[in-house]
């Protein structure tokens, strides 16, 4: 894993991700976490990555591969996993407080976002219901064309009589024992 994965999806320059164009007086942020050592041109993101980096290498690493100790092996790989989800939520935490921010300083950026998703989820639904109604009317359909089949009033026969002879007409005959 030499190369950054910015380079490895597709449309994606290689090198660190760039910030939203609403951030970028606010890249030293990710930064200024406390109580995480970090270097000084080394950002959230950046150790958010290289953390991901090392868990994927722990795993597909030919040390571990042909490592005999397993427990060795495991406590390897949790310490990688654990050190990427202590990151992560550091991010997570980062972004959370960014948005606290944008919901005190602009209040109806939020509620635009809330309006938005709100008709997004109102869209899906409806199609969800016009889905449904399209197989309800072709279930309706073919119970209403099974009934027509069973109830053709020229097929019937009128008189109790008539309608006994179409009935024993289509018992079959017994078969003769020898």
């Amino acid at each position: 894993m030499a190369a950054p994965l910015g380079g490895m999806f597709s449309g994606q320059p290689p090198g660190p991700p760039q910030p939203p164009p609403g951030l970028l007086g606010q890249a030293s942020l990710l930064q200024a976490t406390p109580g995480v050592p970090r270097t000084s041109n080394s950002t959230l993101v950046d150790e958010l990555e290289s953390s991901f980096e090392a868990c994927f290498a722990s795993l597909v690493s030919q040390d571990y591969v042909n490592g005999t100790d397993q427990e060795e092996i495991r406590t390897g790989v949790d310490q990688c996993i654990q050190k990427f989800l202590d990151i992560a939520r550091q991010t997570e935490c980062f972004f959370l407080q960014k948005r606290l921010q944008l919901s005190v300083q602009k209040p109806e950026q939020v509620i635009k976002e809330d309006v938005s998703e709100l008709r997004n989820e109102l869209q899906r639904k409806d199609a969800l219901v016009q889905k449904h109604l399209t197989k309800l009317r072709h279930w309706q359909q073919v119970l209403e064309d099974i009934n027509m089949q069973h109830k053709k009033p020229a097929d019937i026969p009128q008189g109790s009589l008539a309608y006994l002879e179409q009935a024993s007409a289509n018992i079959p005959a017994p078969m003769k024992q020898t």
